[in-house]
């Protein structure tokens, strides 16, 4: 059946990207509306001077959600997106000098662990069992499911398997389960940071986010994470989607309870009685329609997000000393650490942060004898710490990790310095939509998992329907891909 519907997307980041191309594939007539010059939203670009900085995701995982979505349209991923393995994976480091790296390689792991805290093999073996069968069911059974409640959404896994997911304990209770070290446990546990909470809080389900690189492995697309994006654009392009880039929408129109369309900041109407804001979905219902319509309806009586963030750009003369490609760099009071960002709600007096050095396994995107650094900071949420001077903190924050790193033979000489950019929580919000200047959505406590999260349909308003990291599955690149599908799922839903 051919439909000739018209549907509107605002927002050409991943999970508009990936709605518009599951419907235009099922005969709708998709259009688009960009406000930036370069669509993907949070996973943009960054250019300058033979420059090519990815201004969020570094690295892609779980590639088989990119290869489906691919295959759905009748393509083949790799035809379009060639993607450069990273391994060893992941490396953290303490201000005590320790160091510990992941690696998909199962042996490398073993030992490394082993390292750590000898005897660790026999249940190391156990955690990639327990969470292989986590890992599959969350993806068969519950991450790609829409639901309005949880009976629903837990119909069809048994109680048995339920108790076996760590629901009821925290995420790093269920890692301590398996390693009974500080550093391993530590390590892994901070993929939580990046969920929008502590590993002490959030649900020990969460142990399959470590496993699931573990055993899918990490990647970097050629030309970056933006060479995922433009593959899949292109993709798009193919099937006809109309993606109309520099058109900030300024509002949703509606009448009668019913989407009529949007206005453009240009003040141009376009009309369709479908609408999909691929806008953060806080932001779109806080600024993009009408306040008489209850925020309550949609949005969480007491909305958690994850943390904001300060993102470094440098492009450096040189080519990158022997930093790894993806390093972290944990403090040493861990747990209060989580306490200052999401109790506290202030900036740690000792840093967390993220290093990439992209161009270790991807060179093209400097020029020759070059690199680029990408460091991001978690920092709390604008309206949690009062007012900051951004500018005093970003040369603060840098000063710190600068300092970090030197512990270990690494430095970033500022004489090689050759282009460097910043992007502050005002900077995330102001261009981006990102609510409070939160970096990955809506976050993943128990109570906004599965239908606790912001649902990706309006159900006061027809017709309109949200996408991306802060409805349902959430926040990270294969998520919003996921989020794109089960959007579009609620629409032909809908329609029919």
């Amino acid at each position: 059946m051919t439909h000739k519907r018209k549907i509107i997307i605002i927002g050409a980041g991943l999970g508009g990207l990936s709605a518009a191309i599951h419907l235009q594939h099922n005969g709708y007539d998709v259009i688009i509306f960009e406000s930036n010059a370069d669509a993907g939203g949070r996973a943009n670009i960054l250019r300058e001077n033979g420059f090519s900085f990815d201004t969020g995701p570094t690295l892609l995982n779980y590639p088989f959600v990119f290869e489906n979505l691919f295959s759905y349209a009748g393509k083949q991923f790799y035809d379009y997106i060639s993607l450069l393995p990273v391994d060893p994976s992941v490396s953290f480091f303490w201000p005590d000098k320790t160091v510990f790296t992941l690696s998909s390689d199962i042996q490398f792991f073993i030992r490394e662990c082993e390292r750590l805290k000898p005897g660790s093999e026999s249940s190391l073996l156990k955690f990639y069992a327990d969470n292989s069968f986590k890992f599959n069911l969350s993806f068969e059974k519950l991450v790609p499911k829409n639901a309005d409640s949880y009976l629903k959404w837990l119909s069809g896994v048994k109680l048995s398997s339920l108790l076996k997911l760590g629901l009821f304990r925290s995420m790093y209770g269920e890692l301590n389960k398996y390693f009974k070290n500080r550093y391993i446990c530590e390590a892994l546990g901070s993929y939580g940071m990046y969920l929008g909470g502590s590993p002490f809080a959030l649900p020990g389900i969460f142990s399959i986010l470590p496993y699931g690189e573990l055993a899918h492995g990490l990647y970097l697309p050629k030309g970056g994470i933006y060479g995922l994006v433009q593959g899949i654009e292109k993709l798009a392009f193919e099937l006809g989607v109309n993606i109309v880039k520099n058109s900030p929408v300024r509002k949703i129109i509606i009448s009668g309870n019913s989407v009529k369309g949007v206005e453009l900041a240009s003040g141009e109407l376009v009309q369709s009685d479908i609408v999909i804001s691929n806008v953060d979905a806080p932001t779109t219902i806080n600024e993009l329609i009408d306040k008489k319509y209850s925020q309550n309806s949609v949005l969480p009586k007491k909305l958690l997000m994850t943390p904001s963030v300060i993102t470094y750009y440098l492009g450096v003369k040189g080519i990158g000393g022997n930093f790894p490609h993806h390093s972290i760099y944990l403090p040493e009071n861990y747990k209060s650490t989580f306490e200052d960002l999401f109790q506290r709600y202030q900036i740690p007096e000792e840093i967390p942060f993220y290093v990439s050095v992209p161009t270790a396994t991807d060179p093209s995107l400097a020029p020759p004898g070059h690199s680029i650094f990408f460091i991001l900071v978690p920092v709390p949420l604008l309206n949690q710490p009062g007012d900051i001077n951004w500018s005093e903190t970003v040369d603060k924050i840098e000063k710190q990790f600068q300092k970090r790193i030197n512990l270990y033979g690494f430095n970033i000489n500022q004489k090689d310095i050759i282009v460097k950019k910043v992007l502050t929580p005002l900077d995330w919000q102001n261009k981006f939509g990102l609510y409070k200047g939160s970096a990955f959505g809506a976050a993943h406590t128990f109570f906004q998992m599965g239908p606790g999260r912001i649902k990706n349909y309006h159900p006061k308003i027809k017709g309109l329907f949200f996408t991306g990291a802060s409805t349902t599955p959430g926040t990270g690149l294969p998520m919003v891909v996921l989020s794109g599908k089960m959007t579009s799922d609620r629409v032909q839903q809908y329609v029919c």
